[in-house]
């Protein structure tokens, strides 16, 4: 089958525009954050800033650079793979706004995409210290491997399937990559820094398990429980880490506060447009920014 050319792809289909009058659309400029592949970077750069910021240590300035770029070039190139390989195949039905905007901006993208990868290459090379190099490589390896499954459960592995939902797997390698710089700098892991690399994993995971439920309008009752569930916990650990650890416990805080969001966002989930629903999913994991906006102490 030919692949349908850019123009043909309208952009009542990238920009929501087709949702019912009456749900609610948030300002293009969030629409086009979200179509852009602009919101997960933004999202690893805050909780790599912020999970850094509980740990105690300074990271150089490449770092933050190093992962926008990266994950914006997985993101971005997963994004074209599966609007390449749904077109091909005619199975439409399963591209978002987000494949359709990819595909019909793709000359642009990926230069972009081969550029941000070039930059990502050269920062590992010439920035990175060899020993951090050799141990991250593992996780990049197995980032980019899962990652270019993320959207279609069948291009996965059948022991991959069984072993994890692709939702918490997202949730622990995406973890993993935001914590990595704040581990590397790390003589040992306390506590309390593991009780929120806990928390981002859950809500790292409700996060995805939330947007497949929603595009796939399957098991979407178990949305609020396990977002409820996640903010409650949150809280609770908030409140004990209060005494032992101030930056931890207020780490944990604005999970909580995420988690209690998500929840939030699936009870208002029909008065919204599923465009804005997809982006207010990952906006509101931006909360630890107050946390680096403010320099609390």
């Amino acid at each position: 089958m030919a692949l349908p050319p850019a123009k043909s792809l309208t952009r009542r289909e990238s920009t929501g525009a087709c949702a019912p009058a009456h749900t609610w659309q948030a300002p293009r400029a969030l629409h086009l954050w979200h179509l852009a592949s602009l919101d997960a970077p933004t999202v690893a750069v805050v909780w790599t800033l912020a999970l850094a910021w509980t740990a105690g240590v300074h990271l150089d300035g490449w770092v933050p650079l190093l992962i926008a770029c990266g994950t914006w070039t997985v993101y971005a190139g997963d994004r074209l793979l599966d609007a390449h390989r749904a077109m091909r195949s005619g199975n439409l039905g399963a591209l978002r706004e987000r494949h359709y905007f990819h595909w019909r901006h793709r000359r642009v993208l990926i230069p972009i995409a081969c550029a941000t990868a070039s930059i990502t290459a050269v920062l590992v090379t010439q920035c990175m210290p060899v020993a951090v190099r050799s141990r991250d490589s593992v996780l990049a390896a197995a980032a980019l491997m899962y990652f270019s499954g993320v959207h279609t459960a069948a291009r996965l592995p059948d022991w991959l399937r069984r072993l994890a939902s692709k939702e918490s797997l997202v949730g622990l390698l995406f973890t993993a990559g935001c914590a990595a710089p704040a581990l590397s700098r790390l003589h040992s892991a306390h506590g309390p820094f593991l009780v929120c690399l806990a928390l981002f994993a859950a809500l790292a995971w409700a996060n995805c398990a939330a947007i497949e439920s929603w595009e796939s309008t399957n098991n979407q009752t178990a949305v609020f429980r396990r977002t409820f569930v996640l903010g409650i916990a949150g809280i609770a650990a908030s409140g004990v880490l209060a005494f032992t650890d101030m930056r931890a416990s207020a780490l944990a805080s604005t999970a909580a506060a995420s988690a209690l969001l998500l929840a939030l966002l699936d009870r208002k989930r029909a008065r919204v447009s599923p465009l804005t629903l997809r982006a207010l999913a990952d906006l509101v994991l931006l909360t630890p920014l107050v946390l680096i906006l403010l320099g609390a102490r």
